[in-house]
């Protein structure tokens, strides 16, 4: 028998923002069903709504108290509850390349060695997963990511680094980061990207979505290198593909 899913419980965040939370854990489908409604109240166009923030589990929706009142704003959410699931979601996919191991990846040896992998295994395994965007959070434009292969599950490291630099790409658990700008970190570094999650010179400075799909290519130092020039330039414009109309 199939569970039916949790009942959307409304909680109040201040005296300007709505939470609508949909479970308590981290689970593809009560992310689409934040996504959607998500998407269904950004196409309702309700007045006094100002930002929408979507979370693994919940939905927090920003709005100006002098057009609308809590009570207000949870009594125009509701009917969009049952209508989410029919607003198309624009499914975007991304190739992102990634230089692993050596200076780009000091943690996968130690990976390959706690997870009783080769080296080459945990690169082919990273890769072969395509993997979803479940928020954006802690830095701009900064992905939380899921699901990856339990073989690579792994707790955080025991002591966080100080700096970690822009573009790696880390692990921890199940979960896969990357991270936009240099920052202190406490994941397992397996490569980076030359490729800028958050950029102020592009018309769209972030660059990820929640919702987006997102799988790794692994490309050589001199690559990386090269492209890391490109990108530095501004030159580096990565597109989805797969994106519906």
């Amino acid at each position: 028998m199939t569970a039916q899913p949790r009942p959307a419980r409304f909680l109040a965040a201040g005296d300007t923002a709505l939470v609508i939370e949909f479970g308590d854990q981290v689970d593809r489908a009560v992310n689409d069903r934040v996504i959607a409604l998500s998407g269904a109240i950004a196409a309702a166009r309700i007045p006094g709504v100002v930002e929408l923030v979507p979370t693994f589990r919940s939905l927090m929706v920003h709005y100006d108290p002098l057009r609308v009142s809590h009570d207000e704003l949870e009594a125009a959410v509701v009917p969009l509850l049952g209508a989410a699931g029919s607003v198309r979601h624009r499914e975007r996919f991304f190739t992102l390349p990634v230089s692993y191991g050596g200076e780009h990846g000091p943690d996968l040896a130690e990976v390959a060695e706690r997870t009783g992998q080769a080296p080459a295994d945990v690169i082919r395994l990273h890769t072969a997963e395509v993997y979803h965007v479940y928020a954006l959070g802690f830095l701009p434009g900064y992905p939380y990511m899921g699901d990856g292969p339990e073989a690579l599950s792994l707790p955080r490291r025991a002591t966080p680094r100080l700096r970690v630099p822009m573009g790696s790409v880390s692990i921890a658990f199940r979960q896969v980061g990357i991270y936009p700008l240099e920052s202190p970190a406490g994941w397992h570094l397996l490569g980076r990207t030359p490729v800028r999650l958050f950029d102020p010179r592009r018309e769209n400075a972030v660059l990820f979505a929640p919702g987006d799909k997102v799988r790794f290519e692994p490309i050589s130092a001199e690559t990386y290198d090269r492209l890391a020039e490109d990108a530095a330039a501004g030159r580096l414009d990565l597109r989805p593909s797969g994106e519906a109309a």
